[in-house]
């Protein structure tokens, strides 16, 4: 893991999300990935993330109940939720139980998402002041 970028983790259900999320942000960004919101529990224990990016709609675990859980025990990450869906219920759960940081909707534009990931870091570093 490289200690001079922002350490991403994003979680998608579609697989051909995590590879297209990877090969747009790998060089810029340490970039981890997850099919699962349990998988994705399971790298937070072993990895400081800085910022968690996570689809809402998931079998199992929705993107909600995902962040959740990472409160519980990891509330340090900045969280963004991400949705194919015009679900408003989503987003407001997002804000009061995720405690999210930013929403965007699906299919995510580049320069948009980077952009929240700046902004997002930006407040994480204000908050933990944890440079990378």
């Amino acid at each position: 893991m490289s200690s001079n970028k922002i350490t991403i983790l994003y979680v998608d259900d579609e697989e051909n999300n995590l590879f297209s999320f990877k090969a747009t942000f790998r060089i810029k960004y340490n970039v981890l990935t997850a099919l699962s919101g349990d998988r994705a529990l399971e790298i937070l224990e072993k990895n400081l993330v800085h910022i968690i990016i996570t689809d809402q709609r998931m079998p199992e675990m929705t993107g909600v109940e995902f962040l959740e859980k990472v409160l519980e025990k990891h509330p340090e990450p900045m969280r963004v939720l991400l949705t194919g869906y015009a679900d408003m219920e989503a987003v407001v759960d997002a804000v009061n139980k995720g405690k999210i940081f930013h929403y965007l909707t699906k299919p995510w534009n580049e320069d948009e998402l980077d952009l929240t990931i700046q902004s997002a870091y930006t407040t994480y570093f204000f908050i933990s002041k944890d440079p990378v």
